[in-house]
């Protein structure tokens, strides 16, 4: 990894920290921004690593329900359809940022499914079936506003229920801690 062999950090010396890239590493990592009021595994942490993910899952969950929608495909292809593309391109979205970091393509496949797989199956399970809940919502025209708020309602409520799971995850170095470990500050 491109990785200088000392940073500054809060005005901390990290020197080799990544170039070792593992949990013990994150753990005192995350030890290190709870001294300054972070939380390391707090619930902002966790707010930022569901938003990470959270952008990946929308931009394929909108596209997903847009595409169904507009070529009339049955709901459940729909949603089958929007889960797919959320999983790609929040795959894609970590894969982006660890590529940037130095690792090879198979490191990012593997850091981008222990990192959001756990994630974006509980946003696709809350906000599809918020969709499927909505009276009329999976059926509803592209220019129809029910579709809109029933889509950005279960996207909101998909967030705010995913941010504990990521809390709990990243607290135990697993979720958004694995790619912590390979971010550049």
């Amino acid at each position: 990894m491109a990785h200088p062999a000392q940073h500054e950090h809060h005005g901390h010396d990290h020197g080799g920290h990544h170039e070792r890239g593992g949990h013990r590493e994150y753990q005192a990592h995350a030890g290190h921004h709870q001294a300054h009021g972070d939380g390391g595994t707090g619930w902002r942490t966790a707010a930022q690593a569901t938003l990470h993910c959270l952008t990946g899952c929308a931009i394929g969950e909108i596209l997903g329900m847009v595409l169904g929608t507009a070529f009339g495909l049955h709901n459940g292809a729909t949603v089958v359809l929007s889960i797919l593309l959320a999983f790609v391109f929040g795959y894609a979205l970590t894969m982006r940022g660890v590529l940037k970091a130095g690792l090879d393509v198979g490191a990012a496949v593997k850091v981008a499914l222990a990192a959001d797989t756990v994630s974006i199956l509980v946003m696709e399970l809350i906000d599809n079936t918020v969709m499927v809940a909505v009276p009329g919502a999976m059926d509803a025209g592209l220019g129809d506003l029910l579709f809109w708020v029933a889509l950005a309602g279960s996207l909101a409520l998909a967030f705010v229920l995913t941010v504990p799971v990521n809390r709990w995850m990243i607290g135990r170095g697993r979720g958004h801690a694995v790619v912590h470990a390979h971010h550049r500050h």
